[in-house]
């Protein structure tokens, strides 16, 4: 590990303009991530753009900084830095833009914590996975407190929302006693959790339009495999209509893992193109995430975790999906 740090911190000392790569599945700890990080390179002199290949979904607009995140890479820069992704999967827009080779050919870091990766960024120097760490927002803690860089309440502000996304606000296993050690420092240096808490709330509140939508919705779920996963399926028409005001999967999917019995919930989304796009949560004691998700070509961590298939009918990969997800649960030792 020591090796890989000292490779980080060469390729941050090298460089001026450093661009922090997203996803094209951005969540809160990949934004939160981002945005800590634009805070602790402009803190050491560097100039940072952000980036991600899709608009940031409007529940995540809540974080001071969203609207800093940019669709293209800049002209110039002298180093990238990916957060919360190892896979070439989850880079598609960059992909198709022609953009990723052009990143490709400068210094590339990845800072991600999943356990399970498939088809990883080959041209990335240093690759830093630690998926003992709850979320990236609190790998790049514990990497910043080794580099001796300054976190600010403003940077902190982005690794508390990255650790409460992926913990489910410290609810599922992913929160380790050092998580709780992250949360009470950064609280200790200044970070507001109650009025970051606040903000979410606020931008959370649905216009009456996807309140009616999330009864339709609570009404469609499927609740298969004696009740142990709750499935539902978003279609085109549905995406175009209702995603711009409030993306179906948090919308729902909390609800899916309140309802007795259920284990796993999933969030089908079935594109025109044919394309099939897969949020999978899981409640505690049951966090075969990432392993669904590698099986149908994704990634993720135990409790989240996401997949994206194209060329395959829907009924198929909806098949294949549930099957294995019963398969992995049925795994699972009795106790739970």
């Amino acid at each position: 590990m020591s090796n890989k740090i000292e490779l980080l911190k060469s390729i941050v000392a090298k460089a001026q303009h450093i661009v922090v790569v997203q996803a094209d599945n951005p969540d809160g700890d990949s934004l939160g991530s981002a945005l800590a990080l634009e805070h602790i390179l402009g803190d050491l002199g560097k100039t940072v753009t952000l980036y991600c290949g899709v608009d940031m979904p409007g529940y995540l607009q809540y974080l001071t900084g969203w609207d800093r995140v940019q669709n293209q890479l800049p002209n110039t820069f002298d180093a990238s830095i990916i957060v919360d992704a190892s896979t070439l999967s989850l880079l598609e827009k960059l992909q198709s833009s022609g953009e990723l080779g052009w990143l490709a050919t400068k210094p590339c870091a990845i800072l991600d914590h999943h356990e399970k990766v498939e088809n990883i960024v080959p041209f990335a120097q240093v690759i830093i996975n630690e998926h003992t760490r709850s979320s990236t927002g609190e790998l790049i803690y514990w990497l910043a407190k080794e580099l001796d860089w300054t976190v600010s309440v403003a940077a902190g502000e982005g690794l508390m929302t990255a650790i409460l996304g992926d913990t489910q606000g410290l609810s599922n296993q992913l929160a380790s006693a050092d998580t709780y050690t992250v949360m009470a420092e950064l609280v200790a240096s200044g970070v507001d959790r109650p009025a970051l808490e606040e903000r979410r709330r606020e931008l959370s509140k649905m216009p009456a339009t996807i309140y009616n939508y999330k009864g339709l919705l609570l009404q469609r779920t499927e609740f298969v495999v004696e009740g142990h996963i709750a499935v539902i399926t978003i279609p085109q028409t549905e995406i175009n209509s209702f995603s711009p005001l409030y993306n179906p999967a948090p919308l729902i999917q909390g609800d899916m893992l309140q309802t007795i019995g259920v284990q796993v919930a999933i969030v089908l989304k079935h594109y025109a193109d044919g394309k099939v796009t897969g949020a999978i949560r899981c409640n505690p004691g049951y966090g075969v995430g990432a392993e669904l998700a590698e099986h149908l070509g994704g990634g993720g961590h135990a409790f989240a975790s996401g997949f994206k298939v194209t060329g395959k009918a829907y009924p198929d990969v909806k098949a294949d999906c549930l099957q294995y997800c019963q398969q992995l649960l049925s795994a699972l030792p009795t106790s739970n």
